[in-house]
């Protein structure tokens, strides 16, 4: 019996221990090691409950004043001011071709000659047969004053050289034909002829056109009519490089397309480099409203935000977001009407990875550096 009690006496003790045991979530010290660095009192957080991070390099420039027009834009055709088909007007054959497509010419050049034997003979049979009936009727004139001829016959010989004087200019006009002249400076742009080629009147011979100015007509809405005046400077963008021309109105139309309420207007472009065309397509841009002497922000630094227009602002080297009221927005700018104050620092570089509060590094430099690589 001595020796079953002591045995009983072990068993007891062992429990005991691996009761003791189990008991740890009531050790003391088991709250502290439920705690991480993302809880409140965490070290490195911001009292909040998040971690600030290291800085983000952005780039700012500050709201500036100045002027933004809103613009009314159309694609248009550049066009010569002036471009005729050059016609024949006698027949004959091509006996000279003196200018080629491309051809910069004068006016009253020379640029075709059609053989010219026959017209030469006919003015002078016109012209002799002007010279005879002229000297009849100047015996007559002085017959008719005495009386040896009746006035009838003095009449019908007034009529004969009157008729032989329009004869003769007939001819000397068609022979001045077979020399094609330019009716204007410009350049050749088409020849529609060879040498040696039959002609007939009406045969298309040239096509002339006046390359100074160029020209771009466009259909603006009635309802932009009361802005726009003549000699208002326009901005043409080429289609085919980009290539920004002046221009300025010239002529706006006195009535209104009824069929689609539009009103044209043409528009001169005096200034051109050399490889510009008619025919190329350019945008057309026309100020229709224009606001002075307001707060600009780069355009890119506004971020739409949950449909808010913001900007982030340098305050102090922290992130300021500020819901902004836009008022014109053009390719580079845009119109602050209320958030931002005249020379504060705007983000323009970063802004869109930028919280309100988040600590930030400006570039001095204005290096382009994302959220991503600045952390």
């Amino acid at each position: 019996m001595g020796y079953q009690n002591h045995l009983m006496m072990i068993m007891s003790l062992i429990l005991a221990l691996g009761l003791g045991a189990c008991g740890g979530g009531d050790a003391p010290g088991a709250g502290a090691q439920g705690q991480g660095p993302g809880q409140p009192g965490a070290a490195g957080g911001d009292g909040n409950g998040r971690n600030a991070g290291p800085p983000v390099s952005v780039a700012v420039v500050p709201a500036l004043r100045g002027d933004i027009s809103t613009h009314y834009s159309a694609t248009a055709t550049l066009e010569p001011e002036t471009e005729a088909v050059i016609l024949a007007r006698v027949n004959g054959v091509v006996e000279a071709l003196l200018v080629e497509e491309g051809d910069q010419v004068q006016a009253g050049q020379e640029l075709l000659r059609i053989e010219n034997a026959e017209y030469l003979y006919r003015l002078r049979q016109a012209e002799a047969d002007r010279a005879r009936l002229q000297a009849r009727f100047d015996r007559m004139e002085n017959m008719v004053q005495q009386k040896l001829v009746s006035v009838e016959e003095f009449e019908a010989a007034r009529s004969e050289l009157a008729a032989a004087e329009a004869e003769e200019g007939m001819a000397r006009t068609n022979l001045s034909y077979t020399r094609v002249v330019a009716p204007f400076s410009g350049r050749i742009t088409l020849r529609h002829v060879d040498l040696g080629q039959n002609l007939s009147p009406n045969t298309e011979l040239f096509t002339l056109a006046d390359f100074d100015p160029l020209l771009a007509r466009i259909h603006v809405p009635a309802r932009e009519f009361r802005r726009l005046q003549q000699d208002q400077p326009v901005e043409l963008v080429l289609d085919s490089d980009g290539t920004r021309l002046p221009g300025r109105i010239t002529l706006v139309s006195p009535v209104i397309d009824s069929s689609t309420g539009t009103i044209k207007v043409t528009v001169e472009v005096d200034q051109y480099p050399e490889g510009v065309r008619p025919g190329d397509f350019v945008e057309v841009r026309v100020e229709t409203q224009r606001h002075l002497d307001c707060i600009l922000v780069p355009k890119i630094a506004v971020v739409n935000d949950k449909g808010e227009d913001v900007v982030y602002v340098d305050a102090g080297g922290t992130a300021e977001r500020r819901v902004v009221t836009l008022g014109f927005v053009d390719e580079t700018y845009a119109e602050v009407i209320e958030g931002v104050s005249e020379a504060e620092p705007v983000v323009v570089r970063g802004q869109r990875s930028l919280r309100h509060g988040q600590p930030i590094k400006v570039l001095e430099d204005g290096a382009v550096v994302t959220a991503e690589s600045a952390s």
